[in-house]
């Protein structure tokens, strides 16, 4: 098992391409959107509402010392809205002119993910050889949607919800390896499991300059997570997320060759990377998550070193159908630790 990481401007002094290069062994590719365009976070390079366009030169350089370390890249086209040019020639003519301008410098992608059947297609008809990625966002969890859309997907990252189940996991696995399909999973999402708001953070995200032009309300939290997990007793939702302990990976090795991991705009991604490699972490089990909620638990963290053997049981069992029977509660009582924030 190999992993995905997302690149990232410094947030810490250090470079991402050290990081990379550090465990180059460990890694199969590294993700990355292009600058100013919308993605499922945060454009690149973009602060303020200005753009840094001194970013670009950055990235191409940063992108070139990655290909040639033997890294695949994975563009992103991955925003969840478009708006009215969804279907339109002035998308079709960004994408294709990115991918060119990437070709013309020796960086075509290996890899392009994108949430829009539309780019897909695009990109089947103008750029042969790529392949074509569905988005963990597309939330594909079942063999008819992967069958419904191999004309235009080579591979497909399985809907988050689904991959605690490992029998599921395994139908949606033997249909891939049956149809020539490649299939990813993303290990360390800190959204909630079945999130009913999913849809509409994300297309918050894809109109985030346009949001932050005008005056919004001041008294509602638009992300359900935090909602949730600003009142204590609802903590225990974490645990039915779908996120997967690196001491827990072992239980995909023979499903997933490459494993995503969140690290675009987390702020210790060498800690989230080494903690994979290593199939070890002790700390708080929050701080491996991409979104993060420590700071909504404090003054409690959630202690990865306390997970009961029982823990595995648990996840894998009850990953289809929560019935509050009590188990998590139990977990819960075993892992949630006071720290000595406020």
């Amino acid at each position: 098992m190999k992993f995905a990481i997302g690149y990232q401007e410094p947030e810490n002094g250090e470079s991402f391409v050290e990081i990379v290069r550090d465990y180059r062994p460990h890694l199969a590719e590294v993700f990355f959107p292009w600058i100013g365009v919308a993605s499922c976070r945060s454009a690149l390079g973009k602060k303020r509402g200005a753009i840094d366009w001194g970013m670009q030169s950055r990235l191409e350089k940063e992108l070139g010392e990655i290909r040639r370390m033997g890294v695949r890249l994975d563009l992103l086209f991955n925003a969840n809205c478009y708006g009215e040019r969804a279907i339109g020639v002035s998308l079709e003519n960004e994408v294709m002119s990115i991918v060119e301008h990437l070709d013309d410098l020796g960086l075509m992608p290996d890899v392009i993910t994108t949430t829009s059947p539309f780019i897909a297609h695009t990109l089947k008809k103008y750029g042969p050889g790529i392949e074509i990625r569905a988005s963990v966002n597309m939330r594909i969890g079942t063999t008819a949607a992967m069958d419904y859309l191999s004309d235009l997907f080579d591979s497909f990252y399985i809907q988050r919800d689904l991959q605690r189940d490992l029998s599921a996991v395994r139908v949606l696995k033997q249909w891939c390896d049956e149809h020539d399909k490649g299939l990813l999973m993303l290990a360390n999402s800190g959204c909630l499991r079945n999130c009913p708001e999913q849809i509409f953070h994300d297309n918050m995200v894809a109109h985030d300059a346009g949001i932050n032009e005008v005056k919004n309300i001041a008294d509602w939290t638009a992300h359900l997570c935090w909602r949730i997990f600003g009142e204590e007793h609802r903590f225990e939702e974490f645990l039915r997320e779908t996120w997967i302990r690196p001491e827990d990976l072992e239980l995909y090795d023979d499903l997933f060759p490459v494993v995503k991991l969140a690290t675009r705009q987390h702020s210790h991604p060498r800690m989230v990377i080494g903690a994979y490699v290593n199939r070890s972490f002790s700390g708080n089990l929050l701080n491996l998550m991409e979104p993060g909620h420590a700071s909504a638990f404090l003054p409690w963290m959630i202690d990865n070193a306390k997970f009961p053997p029982a823990w595995r049981t648990t996840a894998t069992d009850c990953a289809a159908n929560c019935r509050h029977c009590g188990k998590c509660a139990d977990i819960l009582r075993q892992v949630l630790v006071k720290t000595d924030e406020d």
